[in-house]
């Protein structure tokens, strides 16, 4: 019942203006005592390790966002394999992972989305990853929340696409129909040895922002509420990213979509739903590398 009922109440909440008011508050700076303690709380509240972070301090951080956005020491995940190794870009746990079918992507107990949809609504961006391999990543409040390369890739598209924010935890997953296409998101496609690679950062509930390396913070700043992108391909020497390398992070946390073309990509075989996974670790392979695409003149 009480999972219903919070499903229930995300339909009729002003999900973006809490879930902005949310992001300004991260990036206040209130008394020090005060973020102090607030970051004690949510260590405590959800089992945050801070034996992991660069600076185990929580008195150090000068806002939670800084705190929540926090680095990892030094080669505390070390990267799998060599370049055909792909490896998980999160700490996370695995929602779902399989193939494409007929433009649907699986969500949770019989709810599925349209990939098109996912990507933007776009058939042509879409088209490469028809019959491909997808897999989903969410991570907890506790997860570390910079998000890496599973692959070398040079970036050569970027679509922010507006939407709701519902919370993309288990339990809304499997309540609301076609929660990944439409919540926020930004989709981010790579050029890599395996082809195109889409990386997808869905927004939630709570989540302030999505924040990418060589765009900042991405959020719609005019109001509009239409798919908005920018063209990379022409950019020279470009945006590339090696394997392992960070690309983004989101300031408060959410779920990463990963999908490949057909035949591109094997994903590991002991890897399941529910599965827990770790930044680096071995999660496929990529079965028919191949050279980077010239940028179209």
């Amino acid at each position: 019942m009480l999972d219903r009922l919070f499903v229930l109440a995300q339909y009729v909440l002003p999900q973006i203006l809490i879930s902005r008011l949310a992001g300004k508050l991260a990036d206040s700076r209130p008394p020090a005592p005060v973020l102090t303690a607030v970051i004690r709380w949510f260590i405590g509240r959800y089992g945050v390790n801070m034996n992991e972070a660069a600076d185990e301090n929580p008195a150090s951080y000068g806002t939670f966002n800084a705190f929540f956005t926090r680095e990892l020491k030094p080669g505390l995940r070390p990267l799998a394999g060599g370049s055909e190794t792909l490896v998980s870009p999160v700490d996370g746990t695995i929602s779902q992972l399989g193939q494409v079918s007929d433009d649907r992507v699986f969500q949770a107990k019989g709810q599925s989305f349209s990939l098109t949809e996912l990507l933007g609504g776009d058939a042509e961006r879409a088209k490469p990853f028809e019959g491909g391999e997808f897999a989903t990543i969410y991570l907890a409040p506790h997860d570390y929340h910079r998000i890496h390369m599973p692959l070398a890739g040079k970036l050569q598209e970027m679509a922010y696409v507006p939407g709701r924010l519902f919370s993309v935890n288990p339990v809304t997953a499997e309540a609301v129909p076609r929660l990944f296409a439409r919540n926020e998101r930004v989709v981010a496609i790579f050029d890599t040895d395996a082809g195109p690679m889409a990386m997808v950062l869905v927004g939630a509930m709570i989540v302030g922002s999505v924040e990418t390396r060589w765009g900042g913070v991405v959020a719609p700043t005019d109001g509009k509420r239409e798919v908005t992108t920018s063209d990379y391909r022409h950019q020279s020497p470009g945006v590339r990213y090696e394997r392992g390398e960070e690309m983004g992070r989101f300031r408060l946390g959410s779920t990463v979509i990963l999908v490949f073309p057909k035949g591109a990509t094997r994903w590991q075989e002991n890897l399941q739903s529910r599965d827990q996974v770790r930044l680096g670790q071995s999660f496929g392979k990529v079965m028919n590398a191949q050279q980077e695409t010239p940028a179209p003149r």
